[in-house]
């Protein structure tokens, strides 16, 4: 049997390119890694909360509580995080070092999201606990986006030993910067273009298509829909979207967080269960908190498994290397 030619597929959003290599894959299967746990002792700190620290929500099955009742009653939680990226701070001191270089204070806040369960991660929660969490992202954007130095919230989680985790108790980080991400000033750039020129919205345009193709649907119910991107920055990759056009993941309504953490629900299980429970990184992009409009882009969360390990090209050419296509993977979770 003739093997498949190599294709290169451009990115609308970030204007790279990937290369989709499936004459050196094997079958879906075969991209199960045995799950490496992160190292663990006798001890964890996320399961043994005290008053010492202070929480900056609570809230107990679905319910927001008072921080009083910490640490007796919880389900999840939001903490300072004790070994902070970003310090809270009264100035940016915006500075140059000689004729080239710049800096600036990293002002801001992080804060981690705790499950109370040590052994159960997202893929493992009720689609009502994973709301739980959804609320408290909510709950703590709309408060964080009120702070000073504050242009940019981003959310995300790491689970597993290769995507960075180094507690295994299951939690999120928030952190908040003074300067959007260069990938999200990219695709802000990218999409504003678009609908100056087309006058739609680039992101809910692709998920028109693919909702009309099908091939890289993973799932979709009433407001979400889950995708295999065309062209994915690594294998198995799926970005969760609203099918409405939404550009600020803050307005998120009650309805629609439980629609968000059924699609989350159905795709992490369809991971845990179809490459069994890989190591994996999500995150939120939504357009800055920095007071301007952006009605031109549409929030939407990535989830990326670690099931590769970038060598050479990846690294110096920034190009990924797909062993198997987008299609094939969607294909693939669909049936688990």
């Amino acid at each position: 049997m003739k093997k498949p030619l190599s294709e290169l597929r451009y990115d609308l959003i970030s204007k790279n390119w990937v290369v989709v290599a499936e004459g050196r894959a094997k079958k879906p299967e075969t991209f199960k890694k045995k799950a490496q746990g992160v190292k663990s002792s006798s001890y964890c700190p996320f399961c043994n909360l005290t008053k010492k620290e202070k929480p900056t929500l609570v809230f107990n099955k679905g319910e927001e509580v008072s921080i009083s009742n910490f640490p007796d009653k919880w389900t999840t939680v939001a903490l300072s995080n004790k070994y902070p990226a970003f310090f809270l701070g009264e100035k940016l001191n915006k500075r140059k070092e000689g004729k080239f270089y710049q800096k600036m204070n990293a002002v801001g806040y992080h804060e981690v999201v705790i499950t109370k369960n040590h052994n159960k991660s997202l893929a493992n929660l009720s689609i009502n606990e994973i709301k739980e969490v959804f609320d408290i992202y909510q709950k703590r954007y709309l408060d964080l986006i009120k702070k000073p130095f504050v242009e940019h919230i981003f959310i995300f989680h790491n689970h597993g030993k290769e995507a960075g985790a180094s507690i295994a108790h299951p939690h999120s980080q928030i952190i908040t910067t003074p300067l959007a991400d260069i990938d999200l000033e990219r695709a802000l750039i990218n999409a504003k273009k678009y609908y100056k020129s087309e006058g739609k919205c680039i992101y809910c345009e692709m998920n028109k298509w693919d909702k009309k193709v099908k091939k890289r649907v993973v799932f979709e119910n009433e407001h979400f829909i889950a995708i295999c991107p065309f062209a994915s920055k690594v294998a198995f990759q799926v970005i969760i979207s609203p099918k409405k056009h939404l550009p600020y993941f803050e307005k998120i309504t009650e309805e629609e967080k439980v629609s968000l953490s059924e699609a989350f629900k159905d795709v992490l299980g369809k991971l845990y269960k179809g490459l069994d429970d890989p190591s994996y990184n999500f995150y939120l992009h939504t357009a800055p908190s920095d007071g301007k409009k952006y009605p031109f882009y549409h929030w939407h969360w990535t989830i990326l498994p670690k099931i590769s390990t970038w060598a050479g090209f990846e690294l110096g050419a920034q190009m990924e290397i797909l062993t198997i296509s987008p299609e094939r993977a969607a294909a693939y979770l669909r049936k688990q």
